[in-house]
């Protein structure tokens, strides 16, 4: 499959061009090859370690929610040459998305997360996220949470305990607890956010729960990877790569 066919159809599923985002991110293709595609490799970063197991694995295209431009003009050196080196020798492409991924309302990680949750119908929240109303215990909706991540959650419990207005913005919105209170919901559910964010939520009265960064944003890269092969018959694999934040 041609690599500019790909790029194509990425580019106009998650409007690459339409969406705004951090100057720095470069949404769409980072890095081109000689053209072809034959495997695929989904991640969420594009990291020295992601990178090269792509490589070994014999992907020629490594599609990312974080890629490898954030710092703006640097200098091509240690890590930036090596993951550069690696990728080029290995003949792999890099597509990246950011905040295009994060708002698709049917591949990206806000609306793949409220899936998970088992919450059928959602509207937009804090302009990427998406916002239900529910009605479950806390600890219902934190059990759901820990199973559709996999991994423990850390929260604050300053709203109610039965939860009937859930906000969701995946990845690292913690700092957005007052917008989220002022937007009506009782409790907020993000990957994470500094410390300040816990007495905050108690005082806002806003339950708030960290699922974790990488957690909450391996549901969009993923999903990529699965319509490319229901699209085009590509095989695809995950690379996971944990932080643990």
């Amino acid at each position: 499959m041609k690599l500019q066919k790909i790029v194509a159809f990425l580019d106009q599923e998650l409007r690459t061009a339409e969406v705004r985002d951090y100057p720095n991110a470069h949404n769409g293709l980072q890095l081109e090859n000689a053209g072809g595609v034959t495997r695929v490799a989904c991640a969420v970063d594009a990291c020295e370690a992601v990178i090269d197991a792509a490589g070994e694995a014999g992907a020629d295209l490594l599609i990312v929610h974080h890629g490898m431009l954030w710092q703006g003009a640097q200098r091509i050196e240690g890590a930036s040459f090596r993951k550069l080196k690696r990728a080029i020798d290995s003949g792999l492409a890099i597509y990246s998305s950011h905040l295009p991924l994060d708002l698709h309302p049917r591949l990206g990680n806000n609306a793949l997360l409220a899936k998970a949750l088992g919450l059928a119908k959602t509207q937009p929240f804090l302009e990427i996220g998406v916002r239900a109303n529910v009605n479950l215990p806390l600890e219902t909706l934190i059990d759901r949470v820990e199973k559709a991540v996999r991994a423990p959650v850390h929260f604050a419990p300053g709203g109610p305990e039965r939860v009937r207005k859930l906000g969701i913005v995946t990845g690292g919105a913690g700092g957005e607890i007052a917008k989220a209170a002022a937007a009506g919901v009782d409790t907020f559910l993000t990957g994470e956010g500094s410390h300040w964010t816990f007495t905050a939520a108690e005082e806002l009265g806003v339950n708030l729960i960290y699922a974790g960064h990488y957690a909450t944003e391996t549901f969009g890269v993923r999903a990529l990877g699965a319509e490319l092969e229901k699209k085009f018959k590509l095989p695809w694999m995950f690379i996971d790569h944990p932080s643990g934040l």
